[in-house]
């Protein structure tokens, strides 16, 4: 079993230090789902909910949150960012949007705590944009799909 790194050995948190690991590219993807009902699906369809447009809205949302995912996440790193493309889409059978965020960095640390927070920053946003016309919208699951470098190199979920 791996040892919780983010602990001592008294059990009390504390921020990991990070400044004798080498600089290595790394690589995040995660996903997440909101579900609406037909009213709220038709006002982001037809674009006309009354807070403006959402996805546009989420997406700028999404790259927000990963910026600013150190000072939301207690024990995360600041890390500087090398790219963050936050993507929506609709799918009207399902009445679902699906997020993806894709965050990179060239770090010390990876960055998989900044691609789930775009994917929350977004679909929370998604909800506050379209609350007054369906208070029952569901989000999640919010997930990781994958990551790359670092020690532990790659790891991909199972689909």
């Amino acid at each position: 079993m791996a040892r919780l790194t983010h602990v001592d050995p008294r059990g009390d948190a504390h921020l990991v230090d990070v400044g004798d690991k080498p600089l290595a590219r790394r690589e995040a993807v995660a996903e997440g789902f909101v579900t609406l009902g037909a009213e709220a699906l038709a006002a982001v369809v037809e674009r006309r909910a009354r807070k403006g447009d959402v996805l546009a809205t989420a997406q700028l949302a999404g790259i927000q949150a990963a910026k600013r995912t150190s000072e939301i996440v207690p024990l995360c790193h600041p890390i500087p960012l090398d790219a963050i493309d936050v993507t929506l889409a609709i799918d009207e059978g399902s009445g679902r949007i699906r997020c993806e965020a894709r965050v990179r960095t060239t770090w010390r640390t990876g960055v998989e705590m900044e691609a789930l927070t775009a994917v929350m920053g977004a679909l929370l946003t998604v909800y506050d944009m379209l609350k007054a016309v369906d208070r029952g919208i569901e989000i999640g699951p919010v997930r990781l799909l994958a990551k790359s470098g670092g020690r532990t190199g790659t790891w991909t979920r199972s689909l």
